[in-house]
């Protein structure tokens, strides 16, 4: 049965002992940050951190919820993440009907799949509270994560686990993705959406037709609501479509006081708002995922037209920063999740790993099963055409029989397998926003390695060594004798 909120994931977690109470007043500027990121950076990623008392706010705050592998897996209620690809991949592999028999049978899966769509809430509890006529972020204990955030001029306070709600002027399809917000003053923020992505699509079509865009950030919720937001589906699956498949029930929604959109009811706060086109205002600088500051720049502004909460709210904050961090666990659910869409493209590929060390768009460890010659060159070429993988700056790819989980054994086949000259693709085109090291933002090179094995269609002039392995009759020995040996 799904969390009916994000109170009843904490509760769980506390019940596991995977939860620890922090019951000291702690400061929301850089305090809780620091706290936060000596844990992360523990062996096993920590727990959960629940501040009860933070110095000038009335709510507590509550950070690390996802950051390990066993709290992402209870957040997605499934014992392992690979739990939810196998449901994704028994989903995907539908054959279309034939027989009226086959259509017959395939209506359960039907049914099955359209009772996640969002439904109306009967009452939400987001709405307890209805702050319209003085709306006041300053009331909320909003962090400022890292010394240089922000603008000399404000205290560097961000959301930083927002999900910010738009919906397409032309279509009318909702969105919700999960951007950074610089809190600017007690009613305006920052809008930090790259040019990549649906809502900054959404806010340039509004630009295009000079209209006011309508727009609402929630904050809190069932924790598989909170991930969907941060997932890179397509722009035509709806982010609550999507957390109603993880949760297996849909998302309760309800409209804002303000505007037509829509949020989920059982949200702990929720900001509502506008920005106007063409109004953009210096945003960052922030102490980002990659480990390093990401540059101020002009985004387009929010402006606070209302704010309602739970009485007794619960503020979530993520700390980012060098990993291994919380946002890492969430990047390789993503990892496990989305493996299998990215299979139906390229049967081929066996498996993927995407390093924490990489954060996500800096590595990709791909291994394949190799059919002729060139095949992994296609393979790099085609995943820098799909999505979001068009942001890996190095793509390595190796045959099937390599673990690529196991990033030690992969270095050594990487590094024994390579010729640089002949196995190695450079190519120039977009990069991730935040990557700094590129002559010119959001372009830049991207390099592939084909460490596969090589054949003579592919230039060898002699024979692929073969790996070193035991005999198998020799290990049984060893196996049955290994007491014997005083070990």
């Amino acid at each position: 049965m799904a969390y009916k909120d994000l109170r009843e994931f904490i509760k769980l977690l506390d019940q596991k002992g995977l939860l620890h109470r922090v019951k000291a007043e702690v400061d929301s500027i850089l305090e809780i940050s620091e706290i936060t990121d000596r844990i992360c950076k523990s062996s096993d990623g920590g727990k959960a951190l629940l501040f009860e008392k933070v110095k000038g706010s009335a709510y507590p705050v509550v950070t690390n919820l996802f950051g390990s592998f066993e709290r992402m897996s209870l957040a997605l209620e499934v014992k392992k993440i690979d739990d939810v690809a196998a449901r994704i991949v028994e989903l995907m592999n539908q054959a279309p009907p034939k027989t009226l028999f086959e259509k017959i049978s395939m209506l359960p899966k039907l049914f099955e799949f359209s009772r996640y769509l969002p439904k109306n809430a009967k009452n939400a509890p987001c709405q307890e509270i209805v702050e319209k006529d003085n709306p006041d972020l300053s009331r909320f204990p909003i962090l400022k994560c890292w010394p240089a955030d922000g603008q000399p001029t404000d205290e560097g306070r961000f959301i930083t686990l927002p999900m910010v709600f738009t919906k397409d002027p032309e279509t009318g399809r909702p969105n919700c993705g999960m951007y950074r917000i610089h809190v600017y003053d007690k009613t305006t923020t920052g809008m930090h959406w790259h040019i990549h992505k649906d809502g900054a699509r959404h806010y340039d079509k509004y630009k295009a037709l000079g209209k006011r865009m309508p727009a609402a950030i929630a904050v809190g919720c069932d924790p598989a609501v909170m991930y969907a937001a941060t997932a890179p589906l397509p722009e035509a699956i709806d982010e609550m479509l999507f957390a109603g498949f993880l949760r297996r029930e849909p998302v309760e929604m309800v409209k804002c006081i303000t505007s037509d959109i829509e949020v989920p009811a059982q949200s702990e706060l929720v900001i509502e708002g506008y920005l106007d086109p063409g109004e953009s205002r210096i945003e960052g600088p922030f102490g980002d995922h990659t480990g390093f500051y990401s540059a101020a720049d002009n985004y387009p502004v929010f402006h606070v037209t209302c704010i309602t909460h739970r009485k007794d709210m619960i503020y979530p904050a993520t700390i980012v920063g060098k990993p291994p961090m919380e946002d890492c666990y969430m990047g390789k659910a993503t990892e496990r999740l989305f493996l299998p869409l990215i299979r139906l493209e390229f049967p081929e590929i066996q498996d993927m790993n995407l390093p924490m060390e990489g954060v996500f768009h800096n590595a990709a460890l791909i291994s394949i099963k190799k059919s002729y010659p060139g095949h992994a060159k296609k393979i790099i070429h085609g995943l820098w055409g799909k999505g979001q993988m068009m942001f890996s700056k190095l793509l390595i790819i190796v045959d099937d029989d390599v673990d690529v989980q196991n990033i030690s054994y992969t270095a050594w086949r990487v590094l024994n397998n390579v010729d640089w000259k002949r196995d190695v693709v450079i190519a120039d085109g977009p990069l991730d926003d935040l990557d700094h090291a590129a002559n010119f933002p959001r372009y830049g090179s991207k390099m592939g390695i084909d460490a596969t094995r090589k054949n003579r269609e592919e230039g060898m002039t002699r024979d692929w060594p073969a790996e070193l392995f035991m005999s198998e009759e020799i290990k049984k020995l060893v196996d049955g004798r290994w007491k014997e040996y005083g070990f």
